[in-house]
């Protein structure tokens, strides 16, 4: 079975820094990419960054410079060091991960973090 779950949100001023970590299971980690998304209250989950299994990364232009995603294929760990944080970095982090192309596309998902962000 297939589990995400994340961990090391909080509440931090802005300006300040968070790591969030996402602990996977259930399949073989360094053979997919896994994706942190988030969600601001009344808003979309949208993405926020992502490593594939080789180790390249992608950020939304948001964050670009301020985040940096990692992982650590010993651990089955994704990590997501947060810097120069905002308020509006404020919103329910999730990690992602999915299996199988076009209708057979399966997604997976932790059950989330909060990170609030204080101005």
């Amino acid at each position: 079975e297939v589990q995400l779950v994340e961990s090391g949100g909080g509440l931090v001023q802005a300006g300040g820094s968070l790591r969030l970590s996402c602990a996977a299971s259930g399949f073989i980690f360094e053979d997919y990419a896994i994706s942190w998304f988030r969600q601001a209250p009344g808003k979309r989950r949208d993405l926020v960054a992502r490593i594939t299994s080789s180790g390249s990364t992608e950020y939304t232009d948001s964050v670009k410079g301020r985040f940096t995603v990692s992982k650590d294929n010993a651990k089955n760990t994704v990590y997501l060091q947060m810097n120069s944080l905002k308020p509006e970095d404020t919103a329910v982090y999730y990690c992602q991960t999915a299996e199988g192309w076009g209708p057979y596309r399966k997604d997976y998902w932790g059950q989330g973090t909060q990170v609030t962000v204080s101005s």
